[in-house]
């Protein structure tokens, strides 16, 4: 039908947010802008001055985190504080390969080089400075159809 309009399509919101520690969340915040081009979409500090509080956004998505000394009552750790580590985060991105070399022009420990998958995503793995595993890809888990079996 002719002037009829079509109700605007919109993409939900979110609904699951990592959160990091970090102890020293000031230069988290400038490594993560720096090499892989997250944005500041709100940074709180304390009355000192110390990062409380960040949220960053890549794509569609969002990470919070701050300092370790601002999750006593959770009893958390920065982690640099922890050894071994046994998760990370995954990010679509469209050009891996260009975020790729910006992240090792920024100085990023690449734990797995650019590869292309037998499931058709083009990957790599990095760390930040205090050993977080940051993974980014073509991959879009919500976009194939789930794994049978």
């Amino acid at each position: 039908m002719r002037g009829e309009r079509k109700p605007a399509m919109s993409t939900p919101l979110p609904s699951i947010y990592p959160f990091l520690r970090y102890e020293d969340p000031e230069a988290a915040l400038r490594f993560l802008k720096q090499a892989f081009g997250f944005e500041e979409r709100a940074v709180y500090r304390s009355p000192d001055g110390a990062v409380a509080h960040a949220e960053l956004t890549l794509g569609h998505g969002l990470i919070m985190f701050g300092g370790a000394d601002s999750a006593n009552r959770m009893k958390m750790a920065s982690s640099k504080q922890v050894p071994a580590k046994n998760q990370g985060v995954y990010i679509v991105v469209t050009d891996p390969d260009a975020l790729f070399a910006r992240a090792k022009a920024a100085g990023a420990s690449i734990l797995m080089e650019l590869t292309n998958t037998d499931y058709g995503s083009r990957d790599f793995s990095a760390l930040d400075p205090e050993g977080n595993i940051w993974s980014f890809g073509t991959y879009q888990p919500l976009a194939a159809p789930p794994p049978k079996g």
